[in-house]
């Protein structure tokens, strides 16, 4: 006999397997169900299948080693093969269901349906139930209606006051958060500003007009020949130092003694090389350990002419000035970065470093006008705007009167005389705080004590049980209507 098999996988469930053996067109269906396959075919889920299979007119079986689903499939009365092979060869004990035979209708079915017909009672067509349960209808209707039509809004004023504390503050750099006894953080800003100043010189000094000459005496001290370059330099032995340079090359004949003159002339121009006989007496370098010097004549020819020239009366009265401005730029600058609330302490603003600090022309030289170009780097310190709400909420938090809250987080803060600067450095004040505060009121509260009674009840009863700024206010609809509503979400509570 034809034996359509369907190998069970583990991906399979009944309802697959439904499927599949759907379109068997043989008189036996056989369930293979490997060994090592997680299979979850349950008792029942088999007996779906045996009944799916008795519907296509076919018998079920099933090859199986596993213990739980031969049990189940035993159970049901299907045929439990160890292979397909046995499957084959073996018959099968079960034997699927024939269809039921074709049987004539009966003749007299409407007589027996009026016979088995359950007949209305005659008191339910009475006029008295009918009006009774209509009127019930109507009246649940309304009840319906009354609970879930009806609104409340229940417009409050609760009590607001003003809450205000002078408050001791203490801002230190040491400090690194807020504490409710007034100890704030300093904090430090600072920015680098570019600047210049002129004014006119009133110092008057010489410059070099020209340079000093002469002839300087070499005379060797060796043995052997010395050779002078041009450039050599020699200079005074005491102060001030005054150096010459040779003006060309020469060579000094050996033997000890031997001498050359040479001309030389001041490295630097003005009077200062005019120099008496015998004032240049050293050599540098190491020429000088084979050769002593000195000037047989006086040099002659320095000149300095008169001039305007930068005193350090006058540098420092560009420096001053310059300073002045730059302090006063450091401060409107650090104004315009603090935020809104923040207080600057003024005695912290100063010069933190000096980048460049530069004068033109420089010391010595000549000129009417002197010009200081600097680049200095500020610092000050300030109290933050944000420190300073929280040492105020937290004060004020801490003296709030019982069955109070805050309106909202804003607050008015005002300083009580000016910052003063002690040893430490640390800045000490009083500030001021204020914010309005609002009676705490429990909506809930609200609508479990009045809901269900008159307007007028529930007005009265609002009145009497807090304090309010002004009367409730209690607004219905329908406009009409006369009590609070039973449900609570008919009913509105909007505090003003």
């Amino acid at each position: 006999m034809k034996t359509q098999i369907i190998t069970v996988e583990s991906h399979d469930n009944f309802i697959s397997v439904r499927d599949r053996m759907s379109w068997a067109k043989t008189p036996r269906i056989l369930l293979v169900i490997p060994k090592f396959e997680k299979v979850a075919l349950k008792q029942a889920e088999l007996k779906i299948l045996q009944r799916h299979a008795s519907a296509l007119g076919a018998q079920l079986g099933v090859v199986t080693r596993v213990r739980r689903v031969r049990a189940a499939a035993e159970e049901l009365g299907i045929t439990v093969f160890k292979s397909t092979v046995e499957a084959q060869k073996k018959t099968w004990n079960a034997v699927p269901p024939r269809l039921a035979a074709w049987r004539p209708p009966k003749p007299n079915l409407r007589e027996e349906r009026e016979r088995v017909q359950v007949r209305e009672g005659a008191w339910r067509a009475h006029l008295a139930v009918r009006l009774s349960a209509f009127i019930v209808g109507v009246l649940s209707v309304f009840a319906i209606v009354a609970l879930f039509v009806p609104r409340a809004q229940i417009r409050l004023h609760p009590v607001v006051e003003t809450q205000n504390a002078v408050l001791p503050v203490t801002a230190s750099e040491f400090t690194k958060s807020v504490y409710v006894t007034g100890n704030i953080p300093m904090r430090e800003m600072r920015v680098i500003l570019d600047g210049d100043q002129t004014v006119t010189v009133t110092g008057e000094g010489t410059t070099p007009q020209s340079k000093a000459r002469g002839v300087v005496l070499f005379r060797n001290l060796t043995a052997n020949a010395v050779t002078i370059p041009e450039g050599a330099i020699v200079e005074t032995a005491g102060d001030p130092l005054v150096q010459f340079v040779t003006l060309e090359a020469g060579a000094v004949n050996a033997g000890v003694g031997k001498t050359l003159e040479v001309p030389v002339e001041a490295l630097i121009g003005g009077a200062i090389g005019n120099m008496p006989i015998d004032s240049l007496l050293t050599i540098r370098g190491g020429l000088g350990l084979s050769l002593a010097v000195t000037n047989p004549e006086p040099t002659g020819g320095g000149r300095d002419k008169s001039s305007a020239q930068a005193s350090d009366a006058d540098r420092t009265r560009v420096k001053e000035a310059l300073m002045q401005t730059l302090d006063e730029r450091a401060r409107n600058e650090f104004l315009e970065k603090l935020e809104a609330g923040d207080i600057l302490f003024d005695e912290t603003i100063a010069a933190a470093q000096i980048f460049l600090e530069e004068y033109d022309p420089p010391a010595g030289a000549a000129g009417t006008m002197l010009t200081l170009t600097m680049q200095v780097e500020y610092s000050a310190r300030y109290a933050s705007a944000s420190d300073l709400t929280s040492l105020a909420s937290l004060a004020l938090n801490a003296s709030l009167p019982s069955g109070f809250s805050p309106v909202s987080s804003n607050m008015k803060m005002k300083s009580v005389g000016l910052p003063v600067l002690g040893e430490d450095n640390s800045a000490r004040w009083q500030l001021k705080a204020e914010r309005q505060i609002i009676q705490s009121v429990d909506p809930a509260q609200i609508t479990t004590l009045i809901r269900g009674l008159n307007v007028g009840e529930a007005r009265s009863r609002l009145e009497n049980s807090f304090a309010w700024e002004s009367k409730p206010e209690i607004s219905m609809f329908p406009s009409w209507w006369k009590w609070i509503p039973l449900l609570p979400f008919r009913i509105e509570v909007v505090f003003e």
